[in-house]
């Protein structure tokens, strides 16, 4: 879960991300997620915060330096600590946005996976319109089962991509979800949301002929 925030560990964080820029750089992707790894085990999540935070600052403000000669863009994801990882350090929309403010680097952004940010705060559209600004990528699972956008749970998937749009994102929506079948078949929902797209336009565009009257004569 990585070593972003660990103490005594920035060495290791160094090597790590002199890797994954190569494996960047080798596969023309132009964003590496800066993970912030976990609280250690058996230590108090607000003793240590202080010195996490801190240790957290020190590795961006090297990553951002690194990233910047290489044209690239470091993302801080919060990651539930309800569900998924209850000893994950980085765990709310709020705290990796002070965390990005303190380190006020451009290059660095917020990842914004959707599954994370309802099960950790909910208020989706206020936090998406809020956020939005600073968020480099997207990425989508149903909450709770972290299916496809179609599977059964809480979020109103058609709403919130309209929303997005709506608010002018122009990036990426990534797929971080466990389909309940296949991958092919796990994408049949985004078929499904596009051919629905094309009826609305098409409706809301009106008829698409005009009848002209014979001439007169």
């Amino acid at each position: 879960m990585g070593l972003g925030a660990v103490p005594g560990r920035q060495a290791a964080f160094r090597e790590g991300l002199e890797q994954a820029v190569r494996y960047a750089k080798a596969l023309g992707c132009p964003r590496i997620h800066l993970m912030a790894g976990r609280v250690p085990q058996g230590a108090d999540r607000i003793a240590v915060k202080a010195e996490m935070e801190a240790v957290f600052l020190e590795n961006l403000r090297h990553a951002a330096g690194v990233l910047a000669q290489e044209d690239l863009v470091g993302l801080l994801e919060p990651i539930n600590t309800r569900i998924t990882d209850p000893q994950y350090f980085l765990d709310t929309p709020q705290q990796a946005a002070a965390i990005l403010q303190k380190v006020g680097r451009p290059n660095l952004q917020l990842q914004m996976d959707i599954f994370h940010w309802q099960i950790m705060d909910g208020n989706l559209t206020g936090n998406i319109r809020g956020f939005l600004p600073i968020v480099g990528h997207v990425q989508v699972a149903q909450v709770p089962g972290r299916g496809e956008p179609s599977s059964p749970g809480e979020l109103n998937f058609p709403y919130l991509f309209q929303l997005l749009e709506d608010e002018g994102y122009k990036g990426f929506v990534g797929c971080e979800y466990q389909p309940r079948g296949d991958t092919v078949e796990g994408l049949s929902w985004l078929r499904s949301y596009w051919d629905r797209r094309a009826t609305q336009r098409l409706a809301s565009e009106g008829p698409h002929t005009t009848h002209v009257p014979p001439d007169s004569e």
